[in-house]
């Protein structure tokens, strides 16, 4: 098991350098904790084998394995690659109580998750937004 992630000065941009490495849509979702509109984003369908790495930092995040089709537009998965890679907090916003999921490298927002995944694995359900991921299709799932 890998040691948990030491955060880095590439990691710990300023807002103004965050908007400059970040598309548009990708800086009002990862920093601005908006969301895609359901089966708009790239990955939602992706059935290619590989691992999903946080956009704004590379840090490996999901695997293909763990992903499946929830059928709620987003990618789905029940597990992340490694757990300490992931942070979870409290999300009140909008007048709901949620589980916001955010790398824990940079601190970007990817998601959210619920208790509604597959029974027979974790019973979770990461919802992420395909602008928080960049797909790394030679990557596996011991590759840091």
């Amino acid at each position: 098991m890998e040691e948990p992630l030491q955060k880095t000065r590439e990691t710990r941009k300023t807002d103004a350098e965050w908007r400059q490495v970040l598309t548009p849509e990708q800086y009002r979702i990862m920093r601005q904790k908006g969301t895609e509109g359901a089966f708009t984003g790239q990955y939602w369908n992706n059935k290619d084998e590989g691992v999903y790495r946080c956009t704004g930092c590379g840090t490996p995040l999901f695997s293909s394995e763990t992903k499946f089709d929830s059928g709620s537009g987003w990618p789905s998965f029940y597990a992340p690659l490694e757990q300490h890679n992931v942070e979870v907090e409290q999300d009140t916003s909008f007048g709901m109580s949620r589980t916001e999921v955010l790398c824990a490298n940079c601190e970007a927002h990817l998601g959210h998750v619920f208790d509604d995944g597959p029974r027979d694995k974790t019973g979770l359900r990461y919802c992420i937004n395909s602008a928080s991921l960049a797909f790394d299709p030679d990557a596996d799932d011991s590759s840091p």
